[in-house]
């Protein structure tokens, strides 16, 4: 099949696997996708939730149905003309319980260095002086011997143990994981030997015809994303193959990487940031009283990250350098190493050695050297300036060498990762909708030229990459941060409800005040249970009372406390305030994300609307007989009855009406043009309003018209022929309008 028009992503699991997947095949096809989006498929962890805990390579997961039951869900979405894009994962595999389920790894802990299998793992052989550093050992229990193994509660090891030593679980691995995981251990995807052990099942489903399009997770955590995704390539024939990059900033994909784009983060922040209002920026600081700036927060984060989780990386690559530059003491090549990582811009920089160096690469270590410079003393300085040129790539091509500027990247990406992301996110709540993946909370809003030039680049430079707007890595669901938009537009209403429902007596931390109480808001109606799911692990993840590591049950049970008495009365009663107003953003944003230039993908459920929070809550069930029967109903005329139907009239339409073409940015005329974004893709003109509280404060459209030539157009959304594109009337039923021209020109 061709490369996808739309996706629609399904999360695998045990309970709905591959023949649960098949059945919804004439459902997604009247949807109007193209191909069905999965989540990993091979043989993963026991009790996996997710897949990217992979112990098998060569087999289909059992759990999903196994390779017959792959082939059999292929084929009733071939009958149904869909085509199928498959998660994969190179950068990692799992460390499962018993470890004997992945053989690969079961070797290397029997045969130590000399296992076939040593080669695949990213192992430091020195730290663990000759052995792998097995971290799994808790308070008082010790291993028992039984036959020929080692046990220890689920966890198996072969005997003798000679080539590896079990450790306390809080002392780091020797091997490089992803994040801090130790679970899921590193693999060297860079050995071509490697590469075809592990992509060769997926491989020949390529080459059969049963997948066509890839999905790489974590290119970040590679040695050499660049040389992989070229040998990927080459290996599938060029099939269409998105990377799960996270954009910072001005950062671009690298241009002479071999796959059509991102999976699509950089849109989901621009997107999100269009419906943002600029001038609530200023009242929504004061609303957060008292915070420090976000850039110092996240150096913070990242620094703690640094010296706690991910100092067994840090290390590594400290003793790397050290062997590179050994004129200089540890000492300070650590301290100037570890500020160099910290003041990484961006999660990587993809120095391969050898190769030249891009100019992007060049301003993002200047921009991390100076930033590193101010903070370390004068004495340092010459460490700092001895370290650059060896993590850019431009000391020689000696081994040593060459180790550092890998591990520096491999190192900085999961810094970003854990330190901005999975910790400075959950500590700085000025307006949460911004804190996303890939996102950032100090960037407040986007303009809508803003947007429009990046629709421009997106359709020039990666006309086929993914955009989105829910994923199953996303913090808090599309359109819960649809609703926490409006707070921008009406930052006053926010900051008296605040001090209506704040507690005097609370126990809370305030940035955890501010985040509860947008959670509440945005994620209305909330289970008690869902909400303790949540704030446990949004108080884990922000480390400043408790930790998955050091929990601190007191503080943690007095939060949880506290959040069983919301006043639910007084949530509802703001909720139903912010509605009118978040409906124009929940169809405003679908519907562009879903024209704009790139493949859109839906992510399960979120064609009705979204407001589940991170996982595991954005993989709870989907109920699709709900949605069967809605969109049968849409389909056989009836106007919609709720947002949900709104949004799932949205979202079908506009798949249906898909076709990709030019981007040319459109302009309104009149006192309300600031309240309208619009743009033509192809075929059909996207129209949707924007920031509603200051389009009704203004006293609506008025006179307000779209600047369009040609017509008459047809709303596809409501099926009217507008002559007059003035915005009163072609946004009077909906807030959005998909238009297409009709053959009528008289």
């Amino acid at each position: 099949m061709s490369e996808p028009r739309a996706t629609y992503r399904i999360q695998l699991r045990e309970e709905f696997g591959f023949a649960r997947a098949a059945a919804l095949a004439p459902y997604l096809a009247a949807l109007g996708v193209s191909h069905v989006y999965l989540s990993p498929i091979l043989q993963a962890a026991p009790g996996s939730a997710h897949g990217y805990d992979v112990v098998d390579h060569t087999r289909v997961s059992e759990a999903l149905g196994g390779e017959d039951g792959f082939r059999a869900m292929v084929a009733r979405f071939r009958e149904a003309g869909l085509g199928v894009v498959v998660d994969i994962v190179p950068n990692h595999m799992a460390i499962p319980a018993p470890e004997s389920l992945n053989r690969p790894l079961w070797s290397v802990l029997a045969e130590g260095r000399a296992s076939p299998y040593a080669r695949w793992f990213d192992i430091d052989w020195e730290a663990g002086e000759g052995r792998v550093v097995m971290p799994v050992l808790g308070d008082g229990d010790v291993p028992t011997r039984e036959d020929d193994v080692l046990r220890y509660h689920e966890h198996m090891f072969p005997l003798p143990d000679d080539h590896y030593r079990l450790a306390p679980w809080r002392e780091g691995p020797n091997y490089r994981r992803f994040f801090e995981i130790s679970s899921l251990a590193g693999l060297r995807a860079e050995d071509p030997e490697v590469f075809d052990r592990t992509h060769g099942l997926i491989l020949r489903l390529v080459r059969e015809g049963l997948i066509d399009g890839l999905r790489v997770d974590h290119p970040d955590g590679l040695a050499a994303p660049r040389a992989y995704l070229d040998r990927l390539a080459e290996a599938t024939g060029g099939v269409w193959t998105v990377v799960e990059k996270i954009l910072t900033g001005p950062e671009e994909l690298a241009p002479d990487w071999a796959c059509a784009g991102t999976t699509g983060y950089d849109a989901l922040g621009m997107v999100g940031g269009v419906f943002v209002s600029p001038r609530g920026e200023g009242p929504l600081t004061e609303v957060y009283d008292g915070a420090v700036p976000f850039e110092q927060v996240a150096y913070e984060a990242k620094r703690q990250s640094a010296e706690g989780g991910l100092a067994p990386e840090v290390e590594r690559l400290h003793r790397a350098l050290c062997r590179v530059l050994p004129s200089y003491g540890t000492g300070e090549l650590r301290d100037a190493l570890l500020e160099l990582l910290v003041a990484m811009p961006v999660y990587r920089v993809y120095v391969e050695p050898g190769e030249e160096v891009f100019p992007q690469t060049e301003s993002v270590l200047e921009a991390a050297t100076e930033a590193a410079r101010s903070r370390l003393p004068a004495e340092l300085h010459p460490a700092l300036e001895a370290i650059v040129p060896v993590v850019s790539g431009k000391v020689g091509c000696t081994d040593a060498a060459a180790e550092v500027a890998v591990r520096f990247q491999q190192t900085a990406a999961p810094l970003m990762a854990k330190g901005v992301e999975d910790t400075a996110f959950y500590r700085w709540s000025r307006l949460v909708s911004r804190n996303e993946v890939g996102g950032e909370p100090d960037r407040f809003s986007v303009s809508p030229e803003e947007f429009h030039a990046f629709c421009g680049r997106l359709a020039r430079d990666w006309p086929a990459t993914m955009t989105t707007l829910s994923t199953h890595d996303t913090k808090r669901q599309e359109d819960v941060r649809a609703r926490l938009a409006v707070l921008a537009e009406l930052p006053e209403a926010w900051a008296e409800t605040l001090r209506d429902l704040r507690s005097p007596d609370s126990p809370l931390e305030p940035d955890l005040e501010h985040l509860l109480w947008q959670t509440v808001v945005g994620a209305w109606p909330l289970s008690p249970e869902r909400l303790a799911e949540y704030l446990t692990k949004a108080m884990r993840e922000a480390k400043t009372r408790t930790s998955w590591t050091d929990p601190d049950p007191a503080y943690e049970a007095a939060v949880l406390e506290y959040a069983r008495s919301i006043p639910a009365e007084r949530v509802a009663a703001f909720t139903a305030r912010l509605e009118p107003y978040a409906r124009v953003n929940v169809l405003g944003q679908k519907l562009v994300q879903l024209t704009m230039p790139g493949v859109p993908d839906v992510y399960q459920g979120c064609e009705l609307v979204a407001l589940s929070l991170v996982d595991p809550d954005n993989r709870r069930p989907v109920d699709y007989d709900d949605r069967r029967a809605r969109l049968t109903r849409l389909d056989a005329g009836e106007p919609p009855r709720d947002l949900d139907d709104e949004k799932l009239l949205v979202t079908s339409r506009a798949l249906r009406a898909r076709r990709p073409g030019p981007y040319e940015p459109l302009n309104a005329t009149g006192p309300a043009a600031e309240h309208a974004l619009a743009f033509r893709c192809g075929e059909t003109v996207t129209v949707v309003t924007r920031l509603p509280v200051g389009l009704e404060r203004g006293g609506g459209w008025h006179d307000t018209a779209l600047a369009l030539d040609g017509g008459p157009w047809r709303d596809v959304l409501t099926g009217v022929l507008h002559h007059d594109l003035r915005l009163n009337a072609l946004l009077a039923r909906l807030p959005v309008a998909l238009l297409v021209p009709t053959e009528d020109r008289g």
